[in-house]
């Protein structure tokens, strides 16, 4: 088996990459403008890009693909939060926390999660209630709407900022699992162990929260791995349609990195990933 890839970069379209990148660098200081390939870039420091294609119309980003969002970690979320709140570019966007419509703008200022599964649903919401629990306080996570209509996750608190998810849909979520470790040997997520919904159903029946939507969001089945220090972890399908193509939309692809083995001699490529109902890989090596 050969060893795991690397995370390379999250491609993205654009109708003004420059501006685009200008934003995240402002955000997120630790990283800076380049190119790679003939594509403008950001660049984070592990070493992981975000490539920009420039198109002459906004990129979609419906119909839901298999690429939700994508984040960051911080230092210090709260610090973060005050930080965006006083920068007019920024739009936060509330996390609602049940769906009578109440909401917050990070994670820990609602009830505390039970375990490590993030999200309670009505029946745990109105056991915390009753239990009168409050906000755990600290690091959270926290959504900003990006150039082009991204949305952003940020979230701490992490010992340094870097570019460290995205988070994704797939239609099987535990089928999804097996297919990144069978054919790319990645490694699950640490402390993301896959959880399957009761009774093996493709998608639970419970909605949980904090949500980004009021009426809350389907957190079970789950499951994630990593690339090098970028994780990619999903939640089924949220929607009855089935997830679209990503490929022309705001999230057009990932790419893994590979090294390759040539006559004692090591060479890094990537390859392109673009998930629908299922991964599959659809582009070839770009050498670097």
């Amino acid at each position: 088996m050969l060893p795991a890839p690397g995370f390379h970069h999250l491609h993205l379209n654009s109708v003004d990459p420059d501006r685009a990148i200008d934003f995240y660098t402002r955000q997120f200081p630790s990283t800076s403008k380049g190119s790679w390939g003939g594509f403008p870039a950001l660049r984070s420091p592990n070493d992981v890009l975000m490539l920009f294609t420039k198109v002459e119309a906004p990129p979609p980003t419906e119909p839901q693909s298999a690429i939700w969002h994508f984040g960051w970690h911080v230092t210090d979320a709260r610090h973060s939060l005050a930080t965006y709140k006083g920068r007019p570019e920024v739009e936060l966007l509330p996390l609602y926390t049940t769906d009578e419509g109440g909401s917050v703008l990070i994670s820990s200022d609602t009830w505390p999660n039970i375990g490590n599964v993030l999200g309670l649903t009505k029946a745990q919401i109105a056991e915390a209630k009753a239990k009168n629990l409050g906000p755990a306080g600290g690091g959270g996570f926290s959504y900003m709407r990006g150039p082009d209509n991204a949305l952003v996750e940020y979230a701490g608190n992490h010992p340094a900022e870097r570019f460290n998810h995205v988070h994704l849909y797939q239609e099987d979520a535990i089928g999804a699992l097996d297919w990144y470790q069978t054919h790319l040997n990645a490694p699950v997520r640490p402390g993301y162990a896959p959880t399957a919904a009761k009774g093996g159903l493709p998608r639970g029946p419970d909605r949980t929260w904090p949500a980004l939507n009021r009426e809350g969001m389907f957190r079970t089945p789950r499951a994630g791995v990593e690339f090098g220090d970028v994780s990619m972890m999903w939640y089924a399908n949220q929607g009855d349609r089935p997830l679209a193509s990503s490929r022309g939309q705001l999230q057009d692809h990932i790419a893994l990195s590979v090294s390759v083995s040539t006559r004692g001699s090591t060479s890094c490529g990537a390859r392109a990933l673009n998930s629908s109902k299922s991964p599959t890989r659809s582009a070839t090596p770009v050498r670097s």
